[in-house]
């Protein structure tokens, strides 16, 4: 077992907008606003259902349970 293993199946109904939500959390945590209003025009554009939103929502919800990586600091002097 790995540190992220994620073992369900509970697979998106569209794994192109599960990427499309995936990418906009990458884009939130990063603070790329320009990004997230690119990402967010081409959903509306190209969302057709519900199932569409909860494929997107599952793709940021699965970035979102990866913490953060926090490098160390360096040369911290006490």
């Amino acid at each position: 077992m790995g540190l992220f293993s994620r073992k369900s199946s509970d697979t998106p109904a569209n794994p192109q907008m599960a990427e499309l939500g995936r990418e906009f959390a990458i884009a939130r945590r990063h603070g790329d606003r320009k990004t997230m209003r690119r990402i967010g025009r081409e959903f509306d554009n190209t969302a057709q259902s519900d199932a569409d939103a909860a494929s997107f929502q599952h793709g940021q919800q699965s970035y979102d349970a990866l913490p953060p990586i926090n490098p160390p600091r360096r040369n911290r002097r006490r």
